[in-house]
C-alpha cells in the first residue's frame, strides 16, 4: 500500500504539476498502478517528460532522459510508435558488449558507433550497448495480435543519436544514452515491470 500511494502521489505531483492524490486522472489508472504497488524494483517511464525513472521501495533512486517515438504513442504493428501500458522485462542483452557496440539481431557486430552529440540523425539507427526487450502484459493494449509489444521489439537500449536524447526521435523503442543504459542494465533482472505512461 505504502507504494501505491507513492505512485499516485509522484504520478500527480510530477506529471500533473499537483499535489492531489485522488485526482480522476489516478483514479482512471489505479487498476493500472495497483499492479506493480507489490513490486519493490521497477521502472516507470513517462513519455511526456521524456524520463524514466527508476524506484526501489518506493523512493526513485535514479532519473534518466530517453527517447521515445517520434510519431507518438500507439501499439499497431509496424506503426513504429511507442506503446503505453504495463509491460515486463522479457530478455536482456549486451552483458559482454562494450560501450557503443553496434548490435543487430541483438548481437554485438564487433564494431563501435559513431556516437553524435549534436542533432545529427545516424544512417543505420544505431542499437548500441545494451537491450532490454519489452513485454506487453495487458492484452489488447500491448499484448496480442498485431499490437503486441514483444513481437514490435520494443526496446529499450542505446542509441549513436544520444543528442536527440530528450527529443522524441525513435520508431517505437525507448533510446538511452550508453553509459545511462549499461547502468541500468546491472541494476535490473529480467521479469522486472516497466511501466510507461503517456504523461
Amino acid at each position: 500500500m505504502r507504494v501505491l500511494v507513492f505512485l499516485l502521489c509522484f504520478y500527480s505531483l510530477h506529471f500533473l504539476g499537483q499535489n492531489n492524490c485522488a485526482h480522476p486522472i489516478l483514479e482512471k489508472n489505479g487498476d493500472m498502478i495497483k499492479n506493480v504497488k507489490s513490486d519493490k524494483n521497477f521502472i516507470l517511464i513517462s513519455i511526456g517528460n521524456q524520463k524514466l525513472y527508476h524506484i526501489l521501495n518506493g523512493v526513485i533512486i535514479s532519473t534518466y532522459e530517453i527517447s521515445s517515438s517520434e510519431y507518438g504513442i500507439g501499439n499497431n504493428q509496424g506503426s513504429n510508435k511507442t506503446p503505453i501500458g504495463l509491460h515486463r522485462i522479457r530478455k536482456k542483452f549486451g552483458k559482454n558488449t562494450p560501450e557503443n557496440g553496434k548490435m543487430i539481431g541483438r548481437i554485438y557486430t564487433g564494431k563501435i558507433a559513431k556516437i553524435y552529440s549534436d542533432l545529427t540523425r545516424s544512417k543505420t539507427d544505431d542499437v548500441t550497448s545494451r537491450i532490454l526487450w519489452l513485454e506487453g502484459l495487458e492484452k489488447g493494449k500491448n499484448r496480442g495480435d498485431g499490437i503486441d509489444s514483444f513481437k514490435r521489439y520494443i526496446y529499450i537500449h542505446g542509441t549513436s543519436e544520444e543528442g536527440r536524447i530528450g527529443i522524441p526521435s525513435s520508431h517505437g523503442c525507448i533510446r538511452m544514452k550508453n553509459k545511462d543504459i549499461i547502468n541500468l542494465y546491472k541494476k535490473l533482472e529480467v521479469g522486472t515491470l516497466v511501466l510507461i505512461l503517456e504523461n
